[in-house]
């Protein structure tokens, strides 16, 4: 019994009003089993702005069929294995004197610091992308939301 968790990181994104751009992103990668599986991941997920924010063409150029390795590599930069709940991530950065280095799915890093009291999680091309809402806890694991994409190196 108790209570029952909240749906899964995909049922999550899907329900929300600002991950329209992340959900066809995610469905065009053929990620969908796999951010639906138990996991648990934390996952960085940019805005439908985040993504607007991107030179133009640039969405539009990773959902075509021929670019779904590419997508699927951008995607997976966003997931680190395991749970990370934003005190977990501010303790590392802490413990780490200001900067933590996080391991993505993707086989990139990410790394994650407080920048004006706001974790900010900066690419391997040094784009920075801030946590605009954190802890949003599923059932196989968390979702940051991020007002950038995070391009991988």
């Amino acid at each position: 019994g108790g209570a029952k968790p909240a749906g899964n990181i995909v049922a999550a994104a899907v329900t929300s009003p600002d991950h329209k751009t992340l959900v066809a992103a995610v469905k065009a990668a053929g990620l969908v089993d796999t951010l639906a599986s138990k996991g648990p991941f934390t996952v960085f997920a940019p805005t439908d702005a985040a993504f607007a924010k991107l030179p133009a063409g640039t969405v539009e150029t990773l959902l075509q069929p021929a670019n779904r390795d590419t997508l699927a590599s951008v995607l997976t930069y966003h997931v680190v294995a395991g749970k990370v709940s934003a005190s977990d991530l501010i303790a590392k950065i802490n413990a780490s004197g200001g900067a933590a280095t996080l391991t993505t799915v993707q086989g990139g890093t990410l790394t994650a610091k407080i920048i004006g009291g706001k974790v900010v999680i900066v690419d391997a091309k040094g784009g920075s992308a801030t946590v605009v809402a954190a802890d949003m806890m599923q059932s196989n694991g968390i979702i940051h939301v991020t007002d950038a994409v995070s391009i991988p190196g």
